[in-house]
């Protein structure tokens, strides 16, 4: 039976009425009093676009603008009084047949990998002060957060010090137990494990704030389940808390790895920049890329070259952060 709708019958009469259901559809096949104007729709939409405007202007102009104009940049050469012409590709070739960029790259991809291990770091202490009972966590926590809230120079000159050969607070330890220890960043053999362990200090307590809070999310029905089951402590950890903790793990990692690939304040302060970092013998040990990328764009000014380092950079970003969310479907469990 086909109903007509009619001015002045509402839609419980009807359906009273004649015992059939309303009919439902797009909004379009509603009699004209149901749909809103065509004005009031463009006026909604207006007002939408205005609240959104102000960040949507700050992103275009702070952040895509400045990627076009460093892309377009990569393919110019400059010269040394300013200035620019075009190049094509003569920056992207004579970046694969550079030494000192693949020797960045592999020292950056070195130092990402190593410093995931902050990760796993984090999760176990924050387990730990995620127990029942446990006082002083805020304090604990406190402590553990303040590397994160210090300025990156601070942390990398204070490390300076208890690194150096002669006067260093770690070579004056471990002087005490007999053991001579090395000129920590002056030492191609140590070098980039010294500045790793700084990278995993300064951010293992980031990292904990995020998976404490992760496991505080955690039902504690999960827990007293898996106890009447007969896991114990450790079992309910593997079984429990890291399948639900996945989904943080995995924001953690991929945050990681875009700030280890972006490393830069840290090398500059222990290991400095220019002529007086090439004389250190460990420098090759720890130039990164965008300590590259800093040397060519305001050092020698070889702005095009340091802007087709920046653009690949940019590309590993990338494809590094679709590999993550592509692998997640393996091992990040949703609920």
């Amino acid at each position: 039976m086909t109903l007509t709708s009619t001015p002045g019958a509402a839609a419980g009469d009807v359906q009273a009425a004649t015992g059939a259901r309303p009919r439902t559809g797009r909004l379009s096949r509603l009699p004209g009093r149901f749909r809103r104007p065509r004005r009031d729709r463009v006026t909604e939409a207006l007002w939408g676009y205005a609240f959104i405007a102000p960040t949507g202007l700050g992103l275009a102009v702070f952040y895509l603008w400045p990627v076009v104009q460093t892309a377009y940049f990569s393919f110019t050469r400059w010269g040394a009084f300013g200035g620019h012409t075009w190049s094509g590709l003569d920056n992207y070739h004579r970046m694969l047949h550079d030494g000192e960029f693949g020797r960045a790259l592999v020292n950056t991809l070195a130092y990402t990998g190593l410093g995931l291990l902050s990760i796993p770091l984090a999760i176990v202490f924050a387990a730990l002060l995620n127990r029942r009972g446990l006082r002083g966590v805020g304090v604990y926590r406190t402590l553990f957060f303040l590397p994160v809230v210090t300025m990156p120079v601070a942390i990398g000159m204070v490390w300076r010090w208890l690194y150096n050969g002669d006067y260093g607070l770690i070579n004056y330890l471990l002087s005490l137990v007999g053991i001579d220890g090395p000129n920590w960043v002056a030492d191609p053999r140590v070098a980039l494990y010294a500045l790793v362990v700084v990278g995993v200090w300064s951010s293992i307590g980031y990292n904990l704030v995020i998976f404490l809070a992760g496991m505080q999310a955690i039902p504690r029905e999960y827990y007293e389940a898996a106890e009447i089951d007969g896991a114990g402590p450790l079992r309910q950890f593997r079984s429990v808390t890291l399948p639900l903790l996945s989904p943080t793990a995995f924001f953690v990692s991929v945050i990681s790895v875009i700030g280890s690939l972006q490393l830069f304040d840290l090398v500059y302060v222990m290991a400095g920049s220019g002529a007086a970092a090439r004389s250190n013998p460990a420098f090759p040990r720890l130039e990164t890329v965008v300590q590259l990328f800093y040397d060519r764009a305001f050092v020698t000014n070889d702005r095009g070259y340091a802007a087709a380092i920046v653009m690949v950079l940019l590309l590993i970003i990338v494809a590094l952060t679709a590999f993550q969310f592509r692998m997640q479907k393996r091992w990040v469990h949703y609920g």
